[in-house]
């Protein structure tokens, strides 16, 4: 096998990946950036290390490596952190597998905010991250608020299992408390500043609809009813009695946010403006939940 660089092996990746017609949306949006992640993770360099690294000559070993894993790529449709076992969610790496969608909410970079002005961050004390998957919500907000416990609940047991294990690498272990729950079932009586979720939201209609890639992750974590709105609507329904009185609730519902609007029109929707792309993230205040839908 002939030598390659790594530039030259992310430019040939990006070909073949656009040749593949794969869908982006795990973590990147174009082929450049995906065939980026897939040769730096395989020759084990840094992301920082930028362009400085794509002189470097990849062994023979590693090119085949490469191409193995792209081959599963393009005719397996596999999601690309599925293939490494690991995401980027609001500066962190994580361990990911098929037991949890991949992280990829644009309310990372709300958490990188703190929140503000929606909150003021030194006064954050409890954080709910509900539907918490493989934890990236929960284990970035504890890095953003040092200060802050957080409860990181979730219907299944095994996406529990993958959020441990990022508390634990992450050293977070002692102020992140995985535990599994229906929504709030698990925390009743329990009042936070902050109550932040990436729920299921994707209708039945949509979901058929889904790019290949989609069917790798659980549907548990991607249908949530008819309409997309089933766990917004439980959230609804309790969020006002575990938020503080100056708290607020922080909850993506992508695409399925004209379908929110028609069902809730009185509700004080805050849509905050993403800069690094993606939306479908509302901000509440917990007074104007009381005015329902």
């Amino acid at each position: 096998m002939p030598t390659e660089t790594v530039g030259a092996a992310i430019a040939r990746c990006a070909r073949e990946l656009e040749r593949g017609r794969v869908h982006f949306g795990h973590g990147t949006d174009n082929a450049r950036d995906e065939a980026a992640e897939l040769v730096f993770y395989v020759a084990g360099i840094d992301h920082a290390c930028g362009a400085a690294a794509y002189e470097r000559t990849l062994t023979p070993r590693r090119r085949a490596r490469i191409d193995a894993l792209l081959r599963r790529r393009i005719k397996e449709r596999i999601p690309l952190p599925y293939l490494t076992a690991r995401a980027f969610f609001a500066g962190l790496e994580l361990f990911v597998d098929e037991r949890v969608l991949v992280p990829r909410s644009p309310i990372a970079e709300l958490i990188m905010q703190r929140f503000e002005p929606w909150t003021r961050a030194r006064s954050v004390r409890r954080i709910l991250d509900l539907g918490t998957g493989s934890g990236a919500i929960a284990v970035a907000c504890a890095k953003a608020f040092p200060q802050a416990l957080v409860d990181a609940v979730d219907i299944s047991a095994p996406a529990l299992r993958v959020c441990r294990r990022n508390v634990r690498r992450l050293g977070l272990t002692e102020r992140v408390r995985p535990l599994i729950s229906d929504h709030f079932a698990a925390v009743e009586g329990r009042r936070y500043d902050i109550i932040v979720s990436n729920p299921p939201y994707v209708g039945r209609a949509e979901m058929r609809k889904l790019p290949r890639e989609y069917g790798h992750e659980p549907r548990l974590g991607l249908a949530s009813g008819a309409d997309g709105l089933d766990s917004v609507r439980a959230i609804f329904a309790a969020a006002r009695r575990h938020l503080e009185e100056d708290g607020i609730l922080v909850v993506e519902v992508g695409n399925t946010e004209h379908t929110l609007l028609r069902a809730f029109p009185r509700l004080p929707f805050i849509w905050p403006d993403i800069a690094m792309g993606g939306g479908g993230v509302f901000i509440l205040r917990a007074e104007d939940l009381a005015r329902g839908g």
